[in-house]
């Protein structure tokens, strides 16, 4: 016995160091922007001098972020795309199936694109007979963005980070929540704020950002490394899976009877505003280290802002070129400003150990911080820049959608919806503590700050000491 553990027990550690090394090692070091990419965003045009076809609408509220996607759902006639990185059989989830399942029903064709992390951690797709009712169907495809392979490790760090649902060729929505209950409807105890735009076009199959997000999603979705997931009819006569059925078809009868307007027609024009253009930002889509597009973009154009620049993210981990960005951006423009969670607030122990240690060298850039710390963890990606210009989308500011996932950002050009976002914005801000200095908060009046838990404490300063050297991949 003592013999064979002495042969097993260097297996296991070599086979768990090729693992460890592999996975980290690709993203050390970071690629840098390209000069083609330079010139490819100048020849961008961010501005519209007439107003275009497509309309859009912010979903800032949990409830209306899954009633909009119920009724698109429901309302599609030829086809539905959802690309998620999460995708849970909880209940917004269920709710989601559910119209999912009654559109492939009626004839539409369903393609669902989710990340292969999740996929893999939760272990809901390995057996779960609710996702196997979807993806036994005819008309449905469920396709896995690079399935976690240990024997390649040097492509488990790569992933699928873009949020958006598209219905036909007439509406989309794109933004930062994943599917399931923290993002969507009102289910349980535990939430996130987070933010979605919807873009409608009045003339189907001519919008144009709607024609890009179309041709990105083909691009994703014939990629190599990606993998449909159990394409089987033969499932459907497992019990379970039957069962599963009957559960979403019945679900789905109890929503139409309980949420009505979820399924009612939308005037989409009387509830979204006028638009001048709408621009994609979108990192490279292979699963290696990526030159960070998005982010270079998103600073480039905050550059050019001629007075305000204001922008919101969920936490901040950012390498000395990213920080020098930012602090291009003060030196540009007169007024910028972040709001972020608290430390106390925020739901990541990751980026609340890197915003706690690196809160300095944040404020040395010149950006104005405001810490949201409403009690409910902050999840929202978006800015605008004055007062045309707004964008919302998956990218977080930290060095991870900046270098190893795909990332969306949709920038629109309108003053009406510049001036709903800034509404919206403002209401987050008002729970936000101001910062001073690097130990200094002013709260607002009425408002305590939060004390971080003893139990958050040791967890972050356990990770500062142990994983603090992983920040790129955090």
């Amino acid at each position: 016995m003592k013999k064979k553990r002495r042969i097993i027990l260097p297996i296991v550690a070599a086979v768990l160091c090729y693992i460890a090394l592999g996975a980290v090692l690709p993203f050390v070091y970071q690629p840098a922007v390209k000069e083609e990419t330079k010139e490819q965003f100048e020849q961008k045009s961010f501005y519209g001098e007439d107003v275009s076809n497509e309309r859009a609408a912010i979903l800032s509220d949990n409830v209306d972020a899954l009633a909009e996607r119920i009724r698109l759902i429901s309302h599609a006639r030829e086809r539905i795309i959802l690309s998620t990185f999460e995708f849970r059989n909880d209940e917004s989830g269920k709710d989601v199936m559910a119209a999912l399942l009654a559109a492939a029903d009626r004839g539409v064709e369903v393609q669902i694109l989710m990340d292969g992390m999740p996929a893999f951690k939760n272990l809901q797709l390995s057996s779960d007979p609710y996702f196997q009712a979807l993806s036994s169907h005819e008309n449905i495809q469920i396709a896995l963005y690079n399935p976690i392979n240990l024997l390649q490790p040097w492509k488990l760090m790569g992933r699928l980070h873009d949020k958006y649902l598209i219905a036909d060729d007439i509406a989309y929505i794109l933004g930062g929540r994943n599917t399931y209950d923290y993002f969507l409807g009102d289910y349980g105890d535990y939430k996130n704020y987070d933010w979605d735009v919807l873009v409608y076009s009045e003339e189907p199959g001519q919008g144009e950002s709607m024609n890009t997000l179309l041709d990105y999603f083909s691009q994703i979705w014939e990629l190599p490394l990606n993998r449909i997931w159990k394409d089987n009819p033969e499932l459907q006569s497992r019990n379970r899976v039957s069962q599963a059925r009957e559960a979403l078809e019945e679900r789905y009868a109890s929503m139409q009877e309980e949420h009505p307007d979820w399924f009612a027609d939308c005037d989409y024009r009387e509830n979204t505003r006028e638009v001048n253009h709408i621009e994609l930002l979108a990192n490279p889509t292979h699963c290696q280290a990526k030159e960070p597009v998005v982010y270079y973009e998103m600073t480039e154009l905050m550059k050019q802002a001629e007075e305000e620049v204001r922008f919101h993210t969920p936490y901040i981990i950012c390498n000395d070129w990213m920080l020098q960005r930012l602090a291009e951006v003060c030196e540009n423009v007169e007024d910028v400003v972040m709001m972020t969670n608290s430390v106390a607030n925020n739901g990541n122990p990751f980026g609340a150990m890197d915003y706690r240690k690196n809160k300095g060298k944040i404020l040395r850039t010149g950006v104005g911080i405001l810490e949201y710390d409403g009690g409910v963890s902050y999840h929202g990606k978006c800015f605008v820049i004055d007062d045309r210009l707004s964008s919302i989308g998956s990218f977080n500011w930290d060095m991870r959608s900046a270098y190893l996932d795909t990332e969306l950002m949709l920038v629109i050009d309108s003053k009406q919806l510049n001036a709903d976002m800034r509404t919206e914005m403002a209401e987050y801000e008002k729970m936000a503590l101001t910062v001073v200095d690097e130990d200094t908060t002013l709260a607002p009046e009425g408002m305590t700050a939060q004390k971080t838990s003893l139990k958050d404490r040791l967890l972050t300063g356990i990770i500062s000491i142990f994983a603090g050297w992983a920040r790129f991949l955090m």
